[in-house]
């Protein structure tokens, strides 16, 4: 995923808590394995443990239609064309607020407008690094804090794109340093906006104009926030990428610098968490074969797909029925090879997290995969979910496979189904005593 890690999260799963109140699902994700049960059964009893490894599989893709994006951990924006999955295009709106009420920017006709900077800083990146053009519109409807927004939400924004002429195309350098005055800071993107826009909030804030700047929710009302989206137009397939940007950091806002009576000033109008966000991405995977799993479950038996923002991938086995219900589970092991060439500029997720659906409700269940890169597979500890379905607890057969950053991130991934005609296959592996 390329994400810095010190950068800390606001929201990272749009999992129901329901299934994390069961007690058994606890624990961390990299522990050694388990010895449940090792001491209230007989030595001699384990040597006549089972293992297990011929579960029959089935696999496909579902793909989600509503999936929650607001308040998230990071904002995405860019646009990739992928040869497998197609286009994905992320774009967010967001709020702003006052670094101070009632800002006295003095006479104004002795200031001087040198610049009106949004600086974005990099949390990320997903795919290449090429070259993207910008679009910034000036929100003509309100967002809120406490309502809920969709990825394929949308909100009403003026025509006029406020990027500065000349300075629409950016290149990607979520590796690169910046540099502000004398400081250099975490890497951001730095878009310039026209100078009207600063022009437009100076003369706002002049006391004879009124109240605007007298309350964050004076001129929440007068300025709505930024639409900050891409547009390049049909990319060659296998080109582009999307950048993450942490909104939270203090040093992502809009600022403006100016000069008083030649004195050079600035002033910021901030991102934080009490301003409204969200995540806004548009997938297409018109005519490719994730469509096709997508559409036709049975097709999934070959390959199958998870995609942030869009798929999940589900694995269903009907035979752990047969599980006696009196077994002690040692050891379950969930592998899922994958397809993926070293050096491909679409790379898998670092962890993949897993989720059921009970009553209808998408519900997290404490556990992650780990891509192993030297065998390109993940390898998931499933133990704590199987001893609670042979124990009755629940119910369902499926799990539900997704990047563990669905809704702030990129990724996707292709896994080996049943029938690949790769080598490797996806398989179940489990070992248990019946006591």
């Amino acid at each position: 995923m390329n994400i810095k890690e010190s950068i800390l999260w606001r929201k990272v799963f749009g999992f129901s808590a329901t299934f994390l109140l069961v007690l058994f699902f606890t624990g961390g994700c990299k522990k050694k394995d388990s010895n449940l049960g090792i001491n209230a059964i007989d030595s001699n009893e384990l040597l006549n443990s089972a293992q297990i490894d011929t579960f029959s599989l089935t696999t496909f893709t579902i793909k989600e239609d509503s999936v929650i994006s607001d308040n998230p951990a990071y904002a995405v924006l860019g646009s990739y064309n992928d040869p497998k999955f197609g286009t994905f295009n992320g774009s967010f709106y967001t709020q702003f607020r006052l670094s101070g009420t009632d800002p006295n920017f003095g006479d104004i006709s002795t200031i001087t407008i040198d610049s009106l900077i949004l600086g974005l800083e990099y949390a990320g990146y997903y795919g290449s690094f090429t070259s993207q053009t910008l679009e910034v519109f000036e929100m003509t409807e309100s967002i809120y804090i406490d309502s809920t927004y969709y990825s394929f939400s949308t909100k009403n924004h003026s025509v006029t794109n406020l990027v500065e002429t000349g300075f629409e195309t950016f290149t990607p350098d979520p590796n690169g340093i910046t540099v502000i005055g004398s400081d250099t800071v975490d890497t951001q993107l730095r878009i310039r906006l026209k100078n009207a826009l600063a022009q437009q909030f100076i003369d706002e804030a002049d006391p004879s104009g009124g109240a605007t700047f007298s309350s964050n929710e004076n001129f929440l009302n007068y300025f709505k926030g930024l639409y900050v989206n891409v547009n390049n137009g049909s990319q060659p397939s296998g080109s582009g990428g999307v950048f993450y940007f942490n909104l939270n950091d203090p040093l992502s806002k809009l600022t403006i610098y100016y000069k008083q009576a030649g004195v050079p000033k600035t002033y910021d109008f901030l991102i934080n968490s009490e301003c409204a966000d969200f995540n806004h991405v548009d997938v297409n995977n018109s005519g490719t074969n994730v469509q096709t799993v997508i559409n036709d479950t049975i097709s999934g038996q070959s390959e199958f797909y998870a995609q942030a923002f869009n798929s999940r991938a589900i694995i269903d086995i009907p035979g752990i029925d047969n599980i006696p219900k009196n077994a002690i589970i040692h050891k379950a092991e969930l592998i899922l090879p994958i397809q993926y060439q070293t050096g491909a500029k679409y790379l898998p997720p670092n962890e993949l997290s897993v989720s059921a659906r009970i009553n209808g409700v998408l519900s997290g269940i404490g556990v992650f995969g780990f891509f192993d890169y030297s065998y390109k597979k993940y390898t998931i500890d499933i133990k704590n979910y199987l001893q609670a379905y042979v124990s009755g607890q629940i119910n369902t057969t499926e799990l539900i496979i997704s990047p563990r950053y669905f809704i702030n991130s990129a990724e996707r991934v292709i896994f080996n189904g049943p029938t690949t005609i790769n080598k490797s296959k996806p398989k179940l592996v489990v070992t248990y005593t019946e006591f």
